[in-house]
This record gives structure tokens, C-alpha cells and sequence, in this order.
């Protein structure tokens, strides 16, 4: 890797970083690129190489970190829900400043809608309404229901609401998951 594409690295990771964190402040209406900009320690015409602007930024923030998740759920096709929540929930960790700032924050409702579209496509593979348990129910009622029970279930996980560690959570929701589907 040459040092210019360091150089840009390092100027995109700034960027994101200072994005998050100005979104933990302040709502994404009050936020400027000039605020990035001076939270970043980048010159405007830096983020606009890289960005359109703000929604832009928030988008492509959004769609990488999905896309993480995406390979981390390929990458666990062959575990079962409570091994692979393991797996999402350590990932979630990792990267716990971006999700509470976009689970938490008023100005980005859009990650919820991506983030629950995200989770919907992923358990579709995993339901089946021919047979068994789920023998004639709605698909796409059993997708949304434990769509949004996820989504709602690493909200609360986030915000605090649930005391128990993280492999504890995870487990229980993977237990849950694999009883159900």
C-alpha cells in the first residue's frame, strides 16, 4: 500500500470517527460538514472527495458496517443461531460506539430501517412455513416478528436496558431463534 493510500485511509477513518462522535453530541440536522471538517482535522474539500455530503457519509457508514455483517453471516452459514449470534454480538462490541450512536441518536432512524431490512433478508433463508412448526403460517409475518424481536432485542443491549453480559444475550437469542425457526 503506497503512502498516499494511507494517506487517504487515515483521512477517511478520521472523518467517520468524527461523524460518529458529532452524532453522540448533537442531532445529524445540526451537523455540519464544517463540523466534521474541524472534529476530523481534514479540509472540507477532504471529505468532499469522499463524500457528496453528510447523508452521503451516513449512508456509506451504514452500508459498510452492514456489509461487515453480511460477510460475518456468510462466514457462520454452517453454525447454528446461538453460535452465529456469538459472532454478531462480539462484532457489535467491537464497533459499539457506531451502534449506539445510530441506535440511540434521533438523526439516524434510517440505520433502524436498514438494520431490521438487513436482519429480515438474512433469517429468510432459515424459515420454512411448509413443514414443521411454522407449517402454514405467514412467512413474511415470521420474518417480521423476529426481525423486529432482534432488532429491538441489540437496542436494548446497547442502551443498557438488559443487565446481562453480552454471551449471555446472545446465547438466549439464538436459543430462541433455534427453538422457532
Amino acid at each position: 500500500m503506497s503512502r498516499l493510500d494511507r494517506r487517504v485511509q487515515k483521512s477517511q477513518q478520521a472523518i467517520k470517527n468524527a461523524f460518529i462522535e458529532l452524532m453522540s453530541e448533537k442531532s445529524f440536522d445540526h451537523i455540519t460538514i464544517q463540523d466534521i471538517s474541524d472534529r476530523a482535522n481534514v479540509g472540507r474539500r477532504t471529505i468532499y472527495d469522499h463524500y457528496m455530503d453528510k447523508f452521503d457519509l451516513l449512508d456509506k457508514l451504514i452500508e459498510e458496517h452492514i456489509n461487515e455483517l453480511r460477510k460475518l453471516c456468510k462466514s457462520a452459514s454452517e453454525l447454528d443461531f446461538v453460535e452465529g449470534n456469538l459472532i454478531w454480538f462480539k462484532y457489535f462490541e467491537c464497533n459499539f460506539s457506531f451502534f449506539s450512536t445510530m441506535l440511540t441518536s434521533k438523526g439516524a432512524p434510517a440505520f433502524r430501517d436498514h438494520f431490521l431490512e438487513f436482519v429480515v433478508e438474512e433469517l429468510e433463508g432459515e424459515v420454512d412455513v411448509t413443514k414443521g412448526k411454522n407449517k402454514g403460517l405467514s412467512k413474511e409475518l415470521i420474518l417480521n416478528f423476529f426481525g423486529a424481536a432482534i432488532v429491538e432485542i441489540v437496542e436494548a443491549w446497547i442502551t443498557n436496558e438488559l443487565s446481562e453480559p453480552t454471551h449471555v444475550v446472545a446465547k438466549q437469542v439464538g436459543i430462541l431463534l433455534d427453538r422457532n425457526l
